[in-house]
């Protein structure tokens, strides 16, 4: 798949340093803004998958930046500009190694922990009698430790957070309410499109004047899970699977070829056929959570492209 972009090595002027996540690639300039590029690279189970995706970089990238502008009157973000399809700028932030994780409905994780018999989630109480996919009687916050490249990320309670200093009170405190109030918007966005935000998870940093901002993606595929609005009572009511719109059908794909990121295990062979219908079912994501049609930008050279357009901005 030469049309897709798995890794990159640009050096930019005053560029202090490269940082590479599962997905995106992090370059530090001058300990001053970030410049984020969104690869094409698949992550599940916390493994990157041998095979990039096209256009998935461009697609996550895009639907976050929308995302960052309908919600920046509720909470601050770090975002300056974006001078490519597959790259966001923002402020340097120094980010809380804790995720924020908000379900609405109890579905993937929370499922299979309540299946397993759990009714305690991050030291967050979860009802008897609820069935998988089921509504919460009010979202619930269920943080999850950052973990390092190559391992899982942790449930950790509120109390674990607080109790190890991971993050102060003070801040603590801040981070629930801009996670209820981003979720509260993106159901709300959600719904517009015929659409159920079922669970999310949002990051956070603060930037060097000690702001707290929203940061790295919110609201794609890959952060959040989506249901189709309509037939969903019926589907519940039928306890049969919900049509949804999230990265949950290639975990599913993975676990049906025997994979679920276990030690000893690996990834089953994806062929390029399998790969362009992940493509364009990321692609159907994208328009159905935008509500647009998706304009795939030029990916005959897009290491490139993505230099050029860099470079430019910082010039300016």
């Amino acid at each position: 798949m030469s049309n897709t972009i798995i890794d990159t090595n640009f050096s930019f002027p005053n560029q202090k340093n490269l940082y590479k996540g599962k997905v995106r690639e992090v370059y530090n300039i001058n300990d001053n803004l970030l410049i984020m590029v969104a690869t094409d690279r698949l992550s599940a189970f916390d493994v990157v998958m041998p095979k990039g995706i096209p256009y998935k970089g461009q697609i996550l990238n895009q639907i976050a930046t929308k995302m960052m502008k309908a919600t920046e009157d509720l909470v601050p973000n770090w975002l300056v500009s974006t001078p490519d399809p597959n790259v966001a700028i923002g402020h340097l932030c120094e980010p809380f190694k804790v995720e924020m994780v908000i379900r609405g409905y109890m579905s993937g994780h929370a499922a299979r922990e309540y299946k397993a018999g759990k009714r305690l989630l991050c030291g967050v109480p979860m009802p008897d009698g609820m069935k998988e996919n089921d509504k919460f009687p009010e979202p619930i916050i269920t943080p999850a430790t950052k973990a390092e490249q190559g391992d899982h990320d942790e449930d950790i309670s509120r109390e674990d957070i607080l109790k190890r200093g991971i993050v102060s009170e003070e801040d603590y405190v801040i981070l629930e309410d801009y996670t209820r109030k981003l979720f509260q918007r993106g159901t709300e966005i959600a719904a517009k499109q015929g659409l159920i935000l079922v669970d999310t998870k949002y990051e956070f940093g603060k930037t060097k004047a000690g702001k707290i901002v929203l940061i790295d993606e919110i609201h794609t595929p890959d952060s959040s899970r989506y249901f189709y609005a309509d037939g969903y009572e019926e589907r519940q009511e039928k306890e049969e699977p919900q049509k949804q719109l999230s990265k949950e059908f290639v975990r599913q794909w993975l676990i049906s070829n025997g994979f679920q990121g276990l030690e000893g295990q690996t990834v089953p062979f994806m062929s390029d056929e399998y790969i362009e219908t992940v493509s364009e079912r990321y692609i159907e994501l994208y328009e159905n959570i935008t509500g647009e049609t998706f304009e795939k930008a030029d990916v005959s050279n897009i290491q490139s492209r993505i230099e050029a357009n860099v470079l430019e901005y910082l010039e300016n």
